[in-house]
């Protein structure tokens, strides 16, 4: 196969942690099994999505919380916390007490804009303040803020036998330097560029200057990396969904390729008022897949990824995949375990 990326140096995978309504603890013990399966078949990272009033992780800390105390190496991530949901400053403290329970692992991933259904969840959300609230980049700026300790109060010392801090505590060092953010625009790339965050760019994006994929991918990489002050070596994260079949049984084979074609047809063109463009599922054998991300634009300029993990499969599904993942696929990148 053609060697047109540099070798890949992390591997990730993303999951969306689904639940059975009757049953979710079930549902949860099963994320966090695959984490430390994660950790022990060598991958660098796992990243878990945020759902609200769906039946998936609603609470990516506590999730990771728990898998942080199963796990000891490898890297914990959110792809994404929706900010609009979020209050900064409670946030902050949450993400830093994460991070310092982990060791230092934690990789929070932010996107903004309204919650999903706003009208619907307004009332309920921000029942006297709805109509004011701020789901611009400056919500994503309060947070850097808050993680990277600066003041939020101009008030601290001794009040009778307690102490009181004008940063946000506890402070974690470093934490600022792993906040990601999940972007599907240029304006996104660019904004978190000049903020000196990293980039997370999945398997959507906005058709803005073209509908051709692999290149509007590859203008939002090269958009952030035009911004940042770290140039070209500033992190950037792909996230597609990657469904190796090396070891997949017949009927695991069969049911990912019904699974993929099944959403075929919203990769085609441009979706809704946003021109919102998905990529391609891509099933097959890991030399297979290999050789259709090294033909891929943006992946040639990239050497991180976190391959998303389909979100209706079964337990024994994702081992599988996982499996192969760093067992095929991975080494087919040009990835070994452990090299960071």
């Amino acid at each position: 196969m053609p060697l047109t990326s540099q070798p890949l140096r992390k591997l990730g995978f993303l999951t969306i942690g689904l639940f059975d309504e009757a049953d979710p603890r079930r549902g949860h013990e099963s994320t966090l099994e695959i984490i430390e399966l994660g950790e022990r078949l060598g991958f660098d990272s796992v990243w878990v999505r945020h759902r609200h009033l769906q039946y998936g992780i609603s609470s990516p800390v506590a999730v990771l919380a728990a898998a942080s105390q199963r796990t000891s190496r490898i890297e914990l991530g959110t792809a994404v916390i929706p900010l609009g949901w979020e209050n900064p400053l409670r946030l902050a403290e949450d993400l830093a007490t994460l991070d310092l329970l982990s060791g230092g692992r934690l990789n929070p991933g932010v996107s903004v804009g309204p919650p999903m259904h706003y009208d619907q969840v307004k009332d309920a959300l921000y029942p006297s303040s709805a109509d004011v609230e701020d789901f611009s980049y400056e919500r994503v700026r309060r947070l850097l803020d808050y993680v990277r300790g600066e003041k939020v109060t101009d008030f601290h010392g001794v009040e009778g036998f307690e102490v009181f801090s004008d940063r946000v505590q506890p402070h974690s060092p470093g934490l600022g330097g792993r906040l990601w953010y999940g972007g599907a625009s240029l304006s996104s790339a660019r904004w978190a560029g000049e903020h000196s965050m990293n980039f997370l760019t999945s398997s959507v994006v906005k058709a803005e200057e073209s509908e051709d994929f692999a290149e509007v991918q590859l203008s939002h990489i090269r958009a952030f990396r035009a911004r940042h002050p770290d140039g070209d070596r500033a992190r950037v994260s792909q996230g597609l969904v990657v469904i190796p079949t090396d070891s997949a049984s017949a009927e695991q084979r069969a049911k990912y390729k019904e699974f993929a074609e099944k959403r075929t047809p919203r990769t085609t063109s441009p979706q809704g008022p946003a021109r919102m463009m998905f990529a391609p599922d891509i099933v097959g054998t890991s030399d297979e897949i290999a050789e259709r991300l090294y033909a891929h634009a943006a992946f040639q300029e990239i050497d991180e990824v976190a391959f998303a993990l389909p979100f209706t499969f079964d337990h024994d599904d994702y081992v599988q995949i996982l499996t192969d993942m760093a067992g095929h696929l991975g080494p087919a990148l040009g990835w070994r375990p452990g090299v960071s």
